[in-house]
Protein backbone atom coordinates (compact mmCIF):
# COMPACT_ATOMS: atom_id res chain seq x y z
CA UNK A 1 0.00 0.00 0.00
CA UNK A 2 1.67 3.05 -1.30
CA UNK A 3 2.31 5.50 1.77
CA UNK A 4 0.26 9.54 1.55
CA UNK A 5 1.31 11.43 4.10
CA UNK A 6 -1.03 13.63 6.18
CA UNK A 7 -2.11 17.41 4.69
CA UNK A 8 0.05 18.59 7.90
CA UNK A 9 2.84 16.60 7.43
CA UNK A 10 2.74 17.93 3.48
CA UNK A 11 2.12 21.64 4.35
CA UNK A 12 5.43 21.26 7.01
CA UNK A 13 7.21 20.15 3.92
CA UNK A 14 6.35 22.24 1.47
CA UNK A 15 7.12 25.20 3.47
CA UNK A 16 10.59 23.78 5.26
CA UNK A 17 11.50 23.12 1.10
CA UNK A 18 10.51 26.86 0.38
CA UNK A 19 12.10 28.50 2.96
CA UNK A 20 15.24 26.46 2.17
CA UNK A 21 15.24 27.53 -1.78
CA UNK A 22 14.60 31.02 -0.68
CA UNK A 23 17.23 31.05 1.77
CA UNK A 24 19.72 29.20 -0.30
CA UNK A 25 19.00 31.47 -3.19
CA UNK A 26 19.56 34.82 -0.75
CA UNK A 27 22.75 33.03 0.41
CA UNK A 28 24.28 32.75 -2.79
CA UNK A 29 23.33 35.94 -3.26
CA UNK A 30 24.61 37.70 0.07
CA UNK A 31 27.57 35.95 -0.66
CA UNK A 32 28.58 37.31 -3.75
CA UNK A 33 27.60 40.85 -2.99
CA UNK A 34 29.70 40.51 0.31
CA UNK A 35 32.47 39.13 -1.88
CA UNK A 36 32.16 42.17 -4.27
CA UNK A 37 32.07 44.41 -1.76
CA UNK A 38 34.90 43.45 0.02
CA UNK A 39 37.37 43.24 -3.26
CA UNK A 40 36.24 46.76 -4.15
CA UNK A 41 36.93 47.86 -0.18
CA UNK A 42 40.09 46.02 -0.28
CA UNK A 43 41.02 47.70 -3.13
CA UNK A 44 40.31 50.89 -2.69
CA UNK A 45 42.12 50.62 0.80
CA UNK A 46 45.08 49.58 -0.62
CA UNK A 47 45.27 52.15 -3.26
CA UNK A 48 44.84 55.16 -0.39
CA UNK A 49 47.83 53.54 1.10
CA UNK A 50 49.87 53.25 -2.29
CA UNK A 51 49.40 56.72 -2.88
CA UNK A 52 49.79 57.81 0.40
CA UNK A 53 53.24 56.33 1.04
CA UNK A 54 54.37 57.34 -2.42
CA UNK A 55 54.02 60.78 -1.24
CA UNK A 56 56.37 60.34 2.10
CA UNK A 57 59.16 62.68 1.20
CA UNK A 58 62.07 60.15 3.34
CA UNK A 59 60.98 57.73 0.69
CA UNK A 60 60.95 59.90 -2.43
CA UNK A 61 64.91 60.36 -1.31
CA UNK A 62 65.89 57.05 -0.22
CA UNK A 63 64.23 55.82 -3.74
CA UNK A 64 66.02 58.31 -5.41
CA UNK A 65 69.14 57.75 -4.36
CA UNK A 66 68.28 54.08 -4.23
CA UNK A 67 69.32 54.08 -0.50
CA UNK A 68 67.98 50.09 0.32
CA UNK A 69 68.80 50.30 4.32
CA UNK A 70 66.51 53.56 4.59
CA UNK A 71 63.90 52.09 2.62
CA UNK A 72 63.69 48.89 4.62
CA UNK A 73 63.80 50.90 7.65
CA UNK A 74 60.76 53.09 6.88
CA UNK A 75 58.85 50.74 5.27
CA UNK A 76 58.98 47.90 7.88
CA UNK A 77 57.87 50.40 10.14
CA UNK A 78 55.17 51.23 7.91
CA UNK A 79 53.88 47.61 7.23
CA UNK A 80 54.09 46.14 10.82
CA UNK A 81 50.91 48.96 11.57
CA UNK A 82 49.04 48.10 8.16
CA UNK A 83 46.63 44.86 7.79
CA UNK A 84 48.11 44.83 3.92
CA UNK A 85 48.88 41.51 2.98
CA UNK A 86 52.50 42.44 2.14
CA UNK A 87 54.08 45.98 0.28
CA UNK A 88 56.59 46.30 -2.39
CA UNK A 89 58.75 48.88 -3.54
CA UNK A 90 60.45 49.04 -6.91
CA UNK A 91 62.50 51.58 -9.03
CA UNK A 92 61.65 53.43 -11.79
CA UNK A 93 62.84 49.91 -13.95
CA UNK A 94 60.65 48.26 -11.99
CA UNK A 95 63.57 45.81 -9.86
CA UNK A 96 62.78 45.36 -6.41
CA UNK A 97 64.38 47.92 -3.47
CA UNK A 98 61.94 46.28 -0.66
CA UNK A 99 59.95 43.87 0.11
CA UNK A 100 57.81 43.19 3.17
CA UNK A 101 58.02 39.38 3.08
CA UNK A 102 60.65 38.19 1.02
CA UNK A 103 64.06 40.27 1.62
CA UNK A 104 65.59 38.15 -0.79
CA UNK A 105 63.68 39.42 -4.08
CA UNK A 106 65.67 42.98 -3.48
CA UNK A 107 67.51 43.50 -6.96
CA UNK A 108 65.19 41.76 -9.02
CA UNK A 109 62.64 42.30 -11.32
CA UNK A 110 59.02 43.02 -10.51
CA UNK A 111 56.22 40.09 -11.95
CA UNK A 112 52.59 40.23 -13.05
CA UNK A 113 52.69 42.68 -15.99
CA UNK A 114 50.87 45.42 -14.70
CA UNK A 115 53.55 47.71 -14.18
CA UNK A 116 53.67 49.63 -17.57
CA UNK A 117 50.35 52.23 -16.55
CA UNK A 118 52.07 52.66 -13.28
CA UNK A 119 55.66 53.99 -14.76
CA UNK A 120 53.88 55.97 -17.26
CA UNK A 121 52.40 58.19 -14.13
CA UNK A 122 48.88 56.04 -13.64
CA UNK A 123 47.84 54.36 -10.70
CA UNK A 124 46.16 51.13 -11.22
CA UNK A 125 44.31 48.44 -9.36
CA UNK A 126 44.30 44.59 -10.51
CA UNK A 127 44.24 41.00 -9.33
CA UNK A 128 47.60 39.54 -10.27
CA UNK A 129 49.27 35.93 -10.19
CA UNK A 130 52.58 37.67 -8.00
CA UNK A 131 55.15 35.87 -5.71
CA UNK A 132 53.59 35.19 -2.94
CA UNK A 133 50.24 34.19 -4.70
CA UNK A 134 47.18 35.56 -6.11
CA UNK A 135 46.82 38.93 -4.84
CA UNK A 136 44.28 41.92 -5.17
CA UNK A 137 47.05 44.81 -5.47
CA UNK A 138 47.08 48.48 -5.77
CA UNK A 139 50.75 50.48 -7.51
CA UNK A 140 51.26 54.01 -7.56
CA UNK A 141 54.03 55.71 -9.02
CA UNK A 142 56.79 57.67 -6.87
CA UNK A 143 57.74 60.83 -9.05
CA UNK A 144 60.50 63.31 -7.66
CA UNK A 145 60.63 67.21 -8.06
CA UNK A 146 60.68 67.53 -11.47
CA UNK A 147 57.53 64.45 -11.79
CA UNK A 148 59.42 61.99 -13.32
CA UNK A 149 58.06 58.47 -12.04
CA UNK A 150 61.36 57.04 -10.15
CA UNK A 151 59.99 53.90 -8.37
CA UNK A 152 56.63 52.22 -7.97
CA UNK A 153 54.71 51.08 -4.72
CA UNK A 154 52.69 48.02 -4.80
CA UNK A 155 50.10 47.27 -1.75
CA UNK A 156 48.39 43.89 -2.04
CA UNK A 157 45.91 41.63 -0.23
CA UNK A 158 46.03 37.80 -0.92
CA UNK A 159 42.41 36.39 -1.97
CA UNK A 160 43.01 33.84 0.25
CA UNK A 161 42.82 36.27 2.96
CA UNK A 162 40.10 38.38 1.42
CA UNK A 163 38.35 35.13 0.56
CA UNK A 164 38.66 34.21 4.59
CA UNK A 165 37.27 37.51 5.39
CA UNK A 166 34.58 36.58 3.27
CA UNK A 167 33.48 33.52 4.73
CA UNK A 168 33.37 34.93 8.17
CA UNK A 169 30.48 37.45 7.47
CA UNK A 170 28.87 34.41 5.67
CA UNK A 171 29.28 32.64 8.85
CA UNK A 172 27.79 34.93 10.91
CA UNK A 173 24.76 35.80 7.85
CA UNK A 174 24.61 32.01 8.13
CA UNK A 175 24.16 31.75 11.85
CA UNK A 176 21.45 34.12 12.04
CA UNK A 177 19.58 32.89 8.48
CA UNK A 178 19.84 29.21 10.09
CA UNK A 179 18.27 30.76 13.75
CA UNK A 180 15.29 32.38 11.72
CA UNK A 181 15.12 29.08 9.79
CA UNK A 182 14.82 27.08 12.92
CA UNK A 183 12.16 29.67 14.46
CA UNK A 184 10.22 29.20 10.72
CA UNK A 185 10.15 25.56 10.69
CA UNK A 186 8.77 25.76 14.62
CA UNK A 187 6.54 28.13 12.87
CA UNK A 188 5.79 25.76 10.18
CA UNK A 189 4.69 22.62 12.35
CA UNK A 190 2.47 24.62 14.70
CA UNK A 191 1.37 26.96 11.57
CA UNK A 192 -0.07 23.24 10.02
CA UNK A 193 -1.10 21.95 13.19
CA UNK A 194 -3.31 24.84 13.85
CA UNK A 195 -4.81 24.81 10.37
CA UNK A 196 -5.64 20.89 10.56
CA UNK A 197 -7.39 21.08 13.78
CA UNK A 198 -9.43 23.95 11.73
CA UNK A 199 -10.41 21.47 9.04
CA UNK A 200 -11.44 19.55 11.75
CA UNK A 201 -8.91 16.95 11.40
CA UNK A 202 -10.19 16.53 7.64
CA UNK A 203 -8.00 16.00 4.56
CA UNK A 204 -8.20 18.61 1.74
CA UNK A 205 -9.42 16.31 -0.68
CA UNK A 206 -12.01 14.97 2.42
CA UNK A 207 -12.89 18.19 2.47
CA UNK A 208 -13.48 18.54 -1.53
CA UNK A 209 -15.70 15.55 -1.17
CA UNK A 210 -18.01 17.02 1.66
CA UNK A 211 -18.44 20.26 -0.22
CA UNK A 212 -19.92 18.41 -3.62
CA UNK A 213 -21.97 16.16 -1.25
CA UNK A 214 -23.23 19.37 0.38
CA UNK A 215 -23.89 20.91 -2.73
CA UNK A 216 -25.45 18.12 -3.90
CA UNK A 217 -27.76 17.29 -0.85
CA UNK A 218 -28.43 21.67 -1.06
CA UNK A 219 -29.91 20.77 -4.43
CA UNK A 220 -31.64 17.70 -3.82
CA UNK A 221 -33.67 19.40 -0.73
CA UNK A 222 -36.91 20.28 -2.14
CA UNK A 223 -37.78 22.82 0.12
CA UNK A 224 -36.41 26.10 -0.06
CA UNK A 225 -33.04 26.71 2.43
CA UNK A 226 -31.39 30.27 2.96
CA UNK A 227 -28.17 30.09 5.53
CA UNK A 228 -26.88 33.93 6.38
CA UNK A 229 -24.10 34.72 8.56
CA UNK A 230 -23.97 36.38 11.73
CA UNK A 231 -24.59 40.13 10.19
CA UNK A 232 -27.71 38.63 8.00
CA UNK A 233 -25.28 38.20 4.76
CA UNK A 234 -26.18 35.20 2.55
CA UNK A 235 -23.80 32.68 2.57
CA UNK A 236 -25.46 29.48 1.17
CA UNK A 237 -28.77 29.50 -1.16
CA UNK A 238 -30.33 26.77 -3.02
CA UNK A 239 -31.96 26.61 -6.32
CA UNK A 240 -35.07 25.55 -4.68
CA UNK A 241 -35.28 28.99 -2.86
CA UNK A 242 -34.33 30.90 -5.63
CA UNK A 243 -36.99 29.14 -7.64
CA UNK A 244 -39.56 30.10 -4.75
CA UNK A 245 -38.42 33.47 -4.59
CA UNK A 246 -38.28 34.44 -8.81
CA UNK A 247 -34.48 35.19 -8.53
CA UNK A 248 -32.73 34.64 -11.78
CA UNK A 249 -29.20 35.48 -10.42
CA UNK A 250 -26.44 33.04 -10.35
CA UNK A 251 -25.93 31.63 -6.29
CA UNK A 252 -22.63 33.06 -6.22
CA UNK A 253 -23.40 36.56 -6.75
CA UNK A 254 -26.00 36.17 -4.30
CA UNK A 255 -23.59 35.29 -1.79
CA UNK A 256 -22.45 37.98 0.39
CA UNK A 257 -25.27 39.97 0.01
CA UNK A 258 -27.49 41.30 2.76
CA UNK A 259 -30.84 39.62 3.24
CA UNK A 260 -32.93 42.55 3.04
CA UNK A 261 -31.83 42.70 -0.92
CA UNK A 262 -32.80 39.14 -1.80
CA UNK A 263 -36.16 39.44 0.62
CA UNK A 264 -38.31 41.98 1.75
CA UNK A 265 -38.12 43.00 5.37
CA UNK A 266 -40.83 41.17 7.27
CA UNK A 267 -40.57 40.87 11.72
CA UNK A 268 -39.35 37.32 11.14
CA UNK A 269 -36.05 38.28 9.92
CA UNK A 270 -36.00 41.34 12.72
CA UNK A 271 -32.54 41.03 14.68
CA UNK A 272 -33.84 40.62 18.27
CA UNK A 273 -36.47 38.27 17.49
CA UNK A 274 -33.67 36.08 15.74
CA UNK A 275 -31.52 36.05 18.58
CA UNK A 276 -34.10 35.31 21.64
CA UNK A 277 -35.01 31.90 20.25
CA UNK A 278 -35.64 29.44 17.33
CA UNK A 279 -38.84 29.19 14.81
CA UNK A 280 -40.39 26.20 13.27
CA UNK A 281 -43.45 26.34 11.19
CA UNK A 282 -44.44 29.35 11.03
CA UNK A 283 -46.39 31.15 8.19
CA UNK A 284 -44.62 34.21 6.69
CA UNK A 285 -45.02 36.14 3.91
CA UNK A 286 -41.66 36.45 1.11
CA UNK A 287 -41.87 38.46 -1.48
CA UNK A 288 -45.42 38.40 -1.93
CA UNK A 289 -45.40 34.04 -1.31
CA UNK A 290 -46.57 32.60 1.90
CA UNK A 291 -44.25 29.92 2.95
CA UNK A 292 -44.19 28.07 6.09
CA UNK A 293 -40.72 28.85 7.15
CA UNK A 294 -38.36 27.71 10.01
CA UNK A 295 -35.30 29.86 11.58
CA UNK A 296 -32.36 28.05 13.65
CA UNK A 297 -29.48 28.83 14.88
CA UNK A 298 -25.75 28.04 14.18
CA UNK A 299 -23.35 27.63 16.80
CA UNK A 300 -19.85 26.82 17.46
CA UNK A 301 -18.11 26.51 20.57
CA UNK A 302 -20.97 28.95 21.96
CA UNK A 303 -20.53 31.25 19.36
CA UNK A 304 -23.41 32.82 17.16
CA UNK A 305 -22.12 32.13 13.73
CA UNK A 306 -25.83 32.84 11.60
CA UNK A 307 -28.84 31.01 11.13
CA UNK A 308 -30.14 28.11 8.46
CA UNK A 309 -33.93 29.56 7.34
CA UNK A 310 -36.28 26.51 5.84
CA UNK A 311 -39.29 27.32 3.85
CA UNK A 312 -41.79 25.94 1.43
CA UNK A 313 -45.08 27.15 -0.55
CA UNK A 314 -47.75 27.49 1.86
CA UNK A 315 -49.64 25.90 -0.94
CA UNK A 316 -47.94 22.69 -1.28
CA UNK A 317 -48.79 21.87 2.48
CA UNK A 318 -52.68 23.18 1.63
CA UNK A 319 -52.51 21.08 -1.51
CA UNK A 320 -51.35 17.70 0.91
CA UNK A 321 -54.22 18.98 3.41
CA UNK A 322 -56.52 18.53 0.47
CA UNK A 323 -55.26 15.47 -0.63
CA UNK A 324 -55.40 14.06 2.64
CA UNK A 325 -59.02 14.74 2.71
CA UNK A 326 -59.94 13.46 -0.23
CA UNK A 327 -58.80 9.91 0.86
CA UNK A 328 -60.92 10.91 3.88
CA UNK A 329 -63.76 10.91 1.87
CA UNK A 330 -62.90 7.94 -0.07
CA UNK A 331 -62.91 6.05 3.40
CA UNK A 332 -66.11 7.23 4.02
CA UNK A 333 -67.90 6.04 0.71
CA UNK A 334 -66.42 2.73 1.75
CA UNK A 335 -68.04 2.99 4.87
CA UNK A 336 -71.44 4.10 3.25
CA UNK A 337 -71.44 1.08 1.10
CA UNK A 338 -70.32 -1.39 3.35
CA UNK A 339 -72.53 -0.05 6.18
CA UNK A 340 -75.33 -0.14 3.36
CA UNK A 341 -74.50 -3.90 2.43
CA UNK A 342 -74.44 -4.84 5.95
CA UNK A 343 -77.74 -3.76 6.69
CA UNK A 344 -79.27 -5.40 2.92
CA UNK A 345 -77.63 -8.38 4.11
CA UNK A 346 -79.18 -8.46 7.62
CA UNK A 347 -82.37 -7.98 6.82
CA UNK A 348 -82.05 -10.96 3.25
CA UNK A 349 -80.55 -12.97 6.51
CA UNK A 350 -83.39 -11.76 9.26
CA UNK A 351 -86.23 -13.34 5.93
CA UNK A 352 -84.35 -16.39 5.65
CA UNK A 353 -84.37 -17.39 9.41
CA UNK A 354 -87.99 -16.27 9.21
CA UNK A 355 -88.84 -18.62 6.65
CA UNK A 356 -90.32 -16.26 4.47
CA UNK A 357 -88.89 -17.01 1.26
CA UNK A 358 -90.67 -15.60 -0.98
CA UNK A 359 -90.36 -11.91 0.67
CA UNK A 360 -86.55 -12.73 0.19
CA UNK A 361 -86.89 -13.01 -3.19
CA UNK A 362 -88.86 -10.11 -4.29
CA UNK A 363 -86.24 -8.40 -1.31
CA UNK A 364 -82.98 -9.33 -3.33
CA UNK A 365 -84.80 -8.71 -6.91
CA UNK A 366 -86.10 -4.83 -5.71
CA UNK A 367 -82.55 -4.37 -4.40
CA UNK A 368 -80.49 -6.13 -7.09
CA UNK A 369 -82.79 -4.39 -10.10
CA UNK A 370 -82.06 -0.81 -8.52
CA UNK A 371 -78.61 -1.34 -8.29
CA UNK A 372 -77.61 -3.12 -11.19
CA UNK A 373 -79.38 -0.43 -12.96
CA UNK A 374 -76.57 1.57 -11.42
CA UNK A 375 -73.76 -0.50 -12.06
CA UNK A 376 -74.78 -1.06 -15.81
CA UNK A 377 -75.35 2.41 -16.27
CA UNK A 378 -72.09 3.74 -14.52
CA UNK A 379 -69.66 0.33 -16.17
CA UNK A 380 -70.63 1.15 -19.74
CA UNK A 381 -70.24 5.25 -20.02
CA UNK A 382 -67.84 5.52 -17.73
CA UNK A 383 -64.24 3.60 -18.98
CA UNK A 384 -62.26 4.95 -15.84
CA UNK A 385 -62.93 1.77 -13.29
CA UNK A 386 -61.92 4.24 -10.14
CA UNK A 387 -64.47 6.67 -11.65
CA UNK A 388 -66.44 4.35 -11.68
CA UNK A 389 -65.73 3.63 -7.84
CA UNK A 390 -65.89 6.77 -6.81
CA UNK A 391 -69.41 7.81 -8.67
CA UNK A 392 -70.88 4.62 -7.04
CA UNK A 393 -69.56 5.56 -3.70
CA UNK A 394 -70.82 9.39 -3.94
CA UNK A 395 -74.31 8.04 -4.85
CA UNK A 396 -74.36 5.91 -2.05
CA UNK A 397 -72.97 8.43 0.42
CA UNK A 398 -75.73 10.98 -1.17
CA UNK A 399 -78.51 8.34 -0.88
CA UNK A 400 -77.52 8.13 2.93
CA UNK A 401 -77.82 11.64 3.68
CA UNK A 402 -81.13 11.61 2.31
CA UNK A 403 -80.18 13.10 -1.72
CA UNK A 404 -80.63 11.85 -4.60
CA UNK A 405 -77.77 11.81 -7.12
CA UNK A 406 -79.11 11.96 -10.82
CA UNK A 407 -77.05 11.35 -13.81
CA UNK A 408 -77.64 12.63 -17.36
CA UNK A 409 -78.63 10.02 -19.75
CA UNK A 410 -75.87 11.70 -22.14
CA UNK A 411 -73.23 10.92 -19.81
CA UNK A 412 -70.09 9.21 -21.61
CA UNK A 413 -66.33 8.69 -20.36
CA UNK A 414 -63.83 7.72 -23.06
CA UNK A 415 -60.32 8.97 -22.48
CA UNK A 416 -59.07 11.93 -20.64
CA UNK A 417 -57.43 15.25 -22.06
CA UNK A 418 -53.52 15.35 -22.27
CA UNK A 419 -53.28 17.87 -18.79
CA UNK A 420 -55.55 16.16 -16.64
CA UNK A 421 -54.84 12.85 -14.55
CA UNK A 422 -57.15 10.34 -13.89
CA UNK A 423 -56.94 11.20 -9.67
CA UNK A 424 -56.95 14.68 -10.91
CA UNK A 425 -60.22 14.05 -12.91
CA UNK A 426 -61.29 11.92 -9.45
CA UNK A 427 -61.00 14.96 -7.28
CA UNK A 428 -62.43 17.78 -9.29
CA UNK A 429 -65.46 15.33 -9.92
CA UNK A 430 -65.65 14.38 -6.07
CA UNK A 431 -65.33 17.73 -4.69
CA UNK A 432 -67.84 19.01 -7.27
CA UNK A 433 -70.47 16.09 -5.88
CA UNK A 434 -69.68 16.86 -2.20
CA UNK A 435 -70.25 20.92 -2.84
CA UNK A 436 -73.57 19.83 -4.24
CA UNK A 437 -74.57 17.35 -1.58
CA UNK A 438 -73.74 19.62 1.34
CA UNK A 439 -75.34 22.69 -0.66
CA UNK A 440 -78.47 21.02 -0.71
CA UNK A 441 -78.68 19.47 2.75
CA UNK A 442 -78.93 22.97 3.89
CA UNK A 443 -81.58 23.08 1.79
CA UNK A 444 -83.66 20.95 3.90
CA UNK A 445 -85.93 18.22 2.54
CA UNK A 446 -87.33 19.73 -0.10
CA UNK A 447 -84.64 20.10 -2.01
CA UNK A 448 -84.57 18.21 -5.27
CA UNK A 449 -81.77 16.20 -6.58
CA UNK A 450 -78.08 16.77 -7.55
CA UNK A 451 -77.43 16.19 -11.74
CA UNK A 452 -74.27 15.05 -12.61
CA UNK A 453 -73.35 15.56 -16.29
CA UNK A 454 -69.83 14.62 -17.21
CA UNK A 455 -68.53 14.03 -21.51
CA UNK A 456 -66.02 13.82 -23.27
CA UNK A 457 -65.73 15.13 -27.19
CA UNK A 458 -63.07 15.29 -29.45
CA UNK A 459 -62.68 18.95 -28.05
CA UNK A 460 -63.02 19.20 -24.29
CA UNK A 461 -64.05 17.34 -21.49
CA UNK A 462 -67.36 18.86 -19.36
CA UNK A 463 -68.55 18.81 -16.44
CA UNK A 464 -71.42 19.60 -14.97
CA UNK A 465 -72.90 19.40 -11.48
CA UNK A 466 -76.51 21.10 -10.58
CA UNK A 467 -78.04 21.43 -7.20
CA UNK A 468 -80.92 22.61 -6.18
CA UNK A 469 -79.75 24.31 -2.94
CA UNK A 470 -79.63 27.31 -1.71
CA UNK A 471 -77.42 28.63 -4.20
CA UNK A 472 -74.49 31.06 -4.44
CA UNK A 473 -74.74 35.32 -4.67
CA UNK A 474 -73.21 36.68 -7.74
CA UNK A 475 -70.30 38.75 -5.28
CA UNK A 476 -69.48 35.42 -4.18
CA UNK A 477 -68.73 33.45 -7.22
CA UNK A 478 -65.18 34.63 -7.62
CA UNK A 479 -64.54 34.41 -3.86
CA UNK A 480 -65.04 30.65 -3.10
CA UNK A 481 -62.32 28.72 -5.35
CA UNK A 482 -60.04 30.68 -3.02
CA UNK A 483 -58.17 28.92 -0.39
CA UNK A 484 -59.83 28.88 3.34
CA UNK A 485 -63.24 30.44 1.84
CA UNK A 486 -66.41 28.23 3.00
CA UNK A 487 -69.78 29.12 4.36
CA UNK A 488 -69.56 25.55 6.96
CA UNK A 489 -68.98 26.36 10.53
CA UNK A 490 -66.99 22.58 10.88
CA UNK A 491 -64.98 20.13 9.22
CA UNK A 492 -62.70 20.08 6.76
CA UNK A 493 -63.90 22.49 4.13
CA UNK A 494 -62.79 25.56 2.52
CA UNK A 495 -59.69 23.68 0.47
CA UNK A 496 -62.03 21.35 -2.29
CA UNK A 497 -63.15 24.07 -4.62
CA UNK A 498 -59.49 25.44 -4.51
CA UNK A 499 -58.45 21.98 -5.55
CA UNK A 500 -60.86 22.02 -8.25
CA UNK A 501 -59.72 25.41 -9.35
CA UNK A 502 -55.91 24.94 -9.62
CA UNK A 503 -56.72 21.33 -11.13
CA UNK A 504 -58.60 22.80 -14.03
CA UNK A 505 -56.34 26.05 -13.95
CA UNK A 506 -53.46 23.97 -14.77
CA UNK A 507 -55.12 21.70 -17.58
CA UNK A 508 -55.86 25.15 -19.39
CA UNK A 509 -59.63 24.67 -18.34
CA UNK A 510 -62.80 27.20 -17.16
CA UNK A 511 -64.85 26.87 -15.07
CA UNK A 512 -68.23 29.02 -14.84
CA UNK A 513 -70.96 29.04 -12.15
CA UNK A 514 -74.27 30.22 -12.72
CA UNK A 515 -77.91 30.15 -11.03
CA UNK A 516 -79.78 26.69 -11.31
CA UNK A 517 -83.58 26.61 -11.96
CA UNK A 518 -85.53 27.08 -9.72
CA UNK A 519 -82.94 27.17 -7.05
CA UNK A 520 -78.98 26.93 -6.39
CA UNK A 521 -76.46 26.84 -8.53
CA UNK A 522 -74.55 24.96 -11.56
CA UNK A 523 -70.60 24.39 -11.63
CA UNK A 524 -69.80 23.78 -15.38
CA UNK A 525 -65.83 22.92 -16.13
CA UNK A 526 -64.64 23.04 -19.68
CA UNK A 527 -60.99 20.91 -20.45
CA UNK A 528 -60.04 21.41 -24.10
CA UNK A 529 -59.09 17.75 -24.85
CA UNK A 530 -55.83 18.23 -26.22
CA UNK A 531 -53.58 14.80 -27.54
CA UNK A 532 -56.35 12.26 -25.01
CA UNK A 533 -54.95 9.74 -22.74
CA UNK A 534 -56.14 6.14 -23.20
CA UNK A 535 -56.63 4.94 -20.03
CA UNK A 536 -55.25 1.09 -19.54
CA UNK A 537 -57.87 -1.85 -19.89
CA UNK A 538 -60.54 1.30 -20.65
CA UNK A 539 -63.12 -1.31 -21.61
CA UNK A 540 -66.57 -0.72 -20.93
CA UNK A 541 -68.19 -3.22 -18.85
CA UNK A 542 -71.99 -3.76 -20.27
CA UNK A 543 -73.81 -7.14 -18.34
CA UNK A 544 -76.35 -8.51 -20.49
CA UNK A 545 -79.96 -9.05 -19.65
CA UNK A 546 -79.29 -12.91 -19.19
CA UNK A 547 -76.34 -12.34 -17.18
CA UNK A 548 -78.08 -10.33 -15.32
CA UNK A 549 -81.35 -12.86 -14.63
CA UNK A 550 -78.40 -15.38 -13.42
CA UNK A 551 -76.91 -13.05 -11.43
CA UNK A 552 -80.80 -12.26 -9.79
Amino acid sequence: MRFRPSFQIKLFIYLVVLFVTLFSIVGVYYYRDIERQLYEDMGLRAKVQAEEIALIPSLITAVENKDVSAINRLMMNISAHSDASYMVIGDGKAIHLFHSIYADRVGKALVGDDNVDVLAGKSSTTVRLGGIGLSLRSKAPILNAQGDVIGIVSVGYLTSHINTLTIEKAIRILVAAATLLLALFTFSWFFSRSIKRQMFSLEPREIGLLVRQQKALMESIYEGVIAIDGESRIAVINQAAKKLLNLDAPSRELRGKPLEQVIAPVSFFDRQVMLEKDIHDEICLFNNLTVVASRVRIMLEDQLQGWVITFRDCSDIDRLSIQLSQVQRYADNLRVMRHEQLNWTATLAGLLHMGRYDEAIRYIEAQSESAQELLDFVSARFCSPRVCGLLLGKYARAREKGVELAFDPACGLTHLPLTLSETELMSVIGNLLDNAIEATLLRGENAGPVEVYIVSTDTELVIEVADQGVGIAPERREQIFSLGVTSKREGDHGLGLHLVASYVSHAGGIIEVSDNSPTGSVFSVFIPNGLPIAIPDCVPVTIQPEQREEHK
